[in-house]
This record gives C-alpha cells, structure tokens and sequence, in this order.
C-alpha cells in the first residue's frame, strides 16, 4: 500500500511552521493544480495552534493535493470510492513519551482536497475559507484520536471542532451560514 503524499519530496510549496525551537512542528505542502492558491502557511499556523490547545507536541504534515491523489488515497487507506475532502493518518499517537535527542514525536498527516472543499463549501460550511479551516481541524482532530464513528463520538468531535474554530478561525461565534453537517 502506497504512502501518503510527503510534503518534503518535489512540492510545489513547502511551509515549515514551528522548528526546532519549538514544542510543534507542522509542515505543509501545497502539491495540487485544481484550485488557485491555498495559503499553506496560514492553515499550518491553524493546525499547530489546534495542537497546541489540545496539550500536544510533535510534527504534523498538512499537504493540499489534486483530486486525482485523494481519489487514489481514499481508495487505498479507506476501500472508499471517490473523491473525499480530507484525510487524516495518526502515527505516534503517544507523545507523552520523552522525545529522543533531536527525534520528534511524529504525530501523522492530514490530506485535504482544496477542490473538494470548494464544491462543498456552499452546502457545509458556508465559504471555502471557512471549509478549509473546519477540514484543518476536523483532519487533526482526526490524527489526534478523535472520531465521529458513535453519536456519542461525534457530538465530542464536533464540539472540539467548532470550540477551536471560534477561538483560532474566527475569533468569536460562528458565522450564521456556518454548518458542520451538510445539507
């Protein structure tokens, strides 16, 4: 089974936010063609702000592909037919480990579809902006542990997700038009 996309090896864009110096480090790519411009710094700036208020440290990777490579992904991770918005692949879930010299914590990587989340966006989250600020969220919630699979579940989730939203995306409440269900 392939790997998932790796944002260090022939990006397009490669955004390291954190470094050394730091408890987080995500890095970002934006190795897709179908949908202008994705402002990978911002949203890997969201996803280690995320990481942050949920105790964790370590390295993420956020990278932006084509639908061509989710399509792809999520037939081989998932068994799943089709495009999907995002997808996310935990790694070393237990970062209450001490890190080992100069070895983070690899916590996983998030995959998300920049136009996936342009033709949902109307009928979920409202704008593509905040669609892809919810699929950074949701997707590391995701390498985190969360998940939506129970009722139970998926209320927590759900609840995670739009708290960090209102504090790291919006600055406040949600917008009126904002959804976390599709309709």
């Amino acid at each position: 089974m392939p790997e998932p996309p790796s944002p260090t090896v022939g990006a397009a864009q490669t955004i390291i936010v954190g470094g050394a110096d730091t408890d987080v480090t995500v890095i970002g790519a934006d190795e897709q063609t179908d949908h202008d411009h994705v402002d990978v710094a911002r949203w890997c700036r969201l996803a280690r702000d995320v990481l942050r208020a949920e105790g964790r440290r370590g390295e993420l990777t956020v990278t932006f592909v084509d639908r061509g490579e989710i399509t792809m992904l999520n037939s081989e991770h998932l068994g799943e037919s089709g495009a999907t918005d995002v997808l996310s692949f935990p790694l070393d879930l237990d970062d209450s480990q001490p890190v080992r010299g100069d070895v983070p914590v690899l916590l996983g990587d998030v995959v998300i579809c920049p136009a996936v989340a342009a033709e949902q966006a109307a009928t979920h989250a409202g704008m593509l902006d905040d669609e892809l600020a919810l699929l950074v969220v949701h997707g590391v919630l995701h390498v985190l542990g969360h998940d939506h699979a129970e009722p139970g579940e998926t209320a927590e989730m759900r609840a995670a997700e739009l708290a960090h939203l209102e504090r790291l995306h919006w600055g406040g409440p949600a917008p009126g038009a904002f959804r976390q269900e599709q309709s």
